[in-house]
């Protein structure tokens, strides 16, 4: 019996007879997805710019649930579930009123101090740029510093402005705030079933993804928020020590200018810190100032090589010009509060995309292992 000869299938390799390369194929199908997948997140983040307060209350809830988990978690082994949630968030607030205590009474105490101090820093500065290498003119350094005045009050008025809408009327403060307390409350006492009443409506096919970007994204954002305390504390704590040292003048204000500005990574603490160099100028002399600009590197590279790998881990694994490009997006689209909340979300989103494109070597994608809702309460 003869075997039937096989019928030519066609090959996905073989040419289209449109003459389209297949190269040009490729990459047009990626941008047209990417298309889709930016006018989504477009759509997304316009819908949450509409009821921006309820969304920052929600994002705000999170931070201090952040925070005060791990406390509940130590005070639940001996305390009841709901006295430990109280317990830790009073002692959270406790820390958190404590350490605006210290900076504020130092900012408040020195305050006029430290601006005579910058002020004869400045001046020092602009008589260097004239009678120095640079020689510049009194008409050109007054347009430098008219253009330098300029620049901070549009920056000073966007940040204001910002805020303001953010804010918004008293109404929509108060809503916020309620939404705030009430989603601490639960994201405490509940998180799991939160969490996974929302998987429990997505398709059957995506619940297990979805779940583990989930987790990702929580890891990245919760761990960042503990750690960017501890390292803010931690630069303020080397900066004083440094300028005590030094007998920089205003060490404690300044230092505390340092730790609010570590809340802004990579460029936040040398900024702050370029204050303290203007202090030293005006007070101590140029060799100081330029010890505390040294000081200033060894704080940044103390910072970004041992600090944040040792204390966040792999919680916001992002390259230092990643993490500017973010802050920059951020603050031009919020403001200063874009500015703090860039990073953490930068942070998440870049582990949730190294997951889901199978790049992350710890959690493989497609998932081998099915979707199993959690039981804990």
């Amino acid at each position: 019996m003869s075997t039937p000869a096989p019928v030519n299938q066609p090959s996905d390799q073989e040419p289209r007879s449109d003459g389209v390369p297949e190269t040009l194929r490729t990459l047009s199908g990626i941008t047209w997805r990417l298309l889709v997948l930016l006018a989504g997140v477009g759509v997304l983040v316009l819908g949450m710019g509409r009821i921006f307060p309820v969304v920052f209350a929600l994002f705000f809830a999170m931070l201090v649930t952040a925070w005060a988990s791990p406390v509940m978690k130590l005070l639940n082994k001996f305390l009841p579930k709901v006295v430990s949630m109280i317990l830790a968030l009073v002692l959270i607030a406790a820390g958190i009123l404590t350490i605006l205590y210290v900076v504020i009474s130092s900012s408040v105490a020195e305050g006029p101090k430290l601006v005579t101090s910058i002020k004869s820093g400045i001046s020092e500065i602009e008589k260097w740029l004239q009678d120095g290498p640079l020689k510049l003119t009194d008409e050109r350094l007054a347009s430098l510093i008219t253009e330098a005045q300029s620049y901070g009050e549009t920056a000073a008025k966007g940040v204001g402005e910002s805020l303001l809408a953010s804010v918004g009327s008293v109404g929509t403060l108060v809503i916020a705030g309620s939404v705030f307390l009430f989603g601490v409350i639960f994201f405490m006492l509940t998180p799991n079933k939160i969490w996974d009443w929302f998987v429990s409506w997505l398709p059957k096919g995506i619940e297990e993804p979805v779940n583990v970007a989930g987790g990702i994204a929580w890891g990245a954002i919760s761990g960042y928020t503990r750690g960017i305390v501890i390292i803010a504390l931690a630069d303020a704590t080397l900066v004083f020590i440094g300028l005590t040292i030094l007998q920089v003048p205003l060490a404690p204000a300044l230092a505390a200018i340092v730790f609010l500005g570590a809340f802004i990574p990579v460029i936040g603490a040398p900024i702050a810190t370029f204050f303290a160099a203007i202090v030293a100028l005006a007070e101590r002399g140029p060799v100081i100032a330029i010890l505390v600009i040294v000081l200033t590197v060894i704080v940044g590279s103390f910072d970004g090589d041992v600090l944040q790998p040792l204390v966040m881990g792999k919680a916001v694994s992002l390259h230092p010009l990643a993490i500017i490009l973010a802050i920059a997006a951020g603050s031009i689209a919020l403001g200063i509060v874009g500015a703090l909340i860039a990073v953490p979300i930068a942070g998440a989103a870049y582990g949730v995309a190294k997951y889901l494109t199978g790049r992350d070597p710890d959690l493989p994608f497609p998932p081998t292992q099915p979707f199993v809702p959690s039981t804990n309460p």
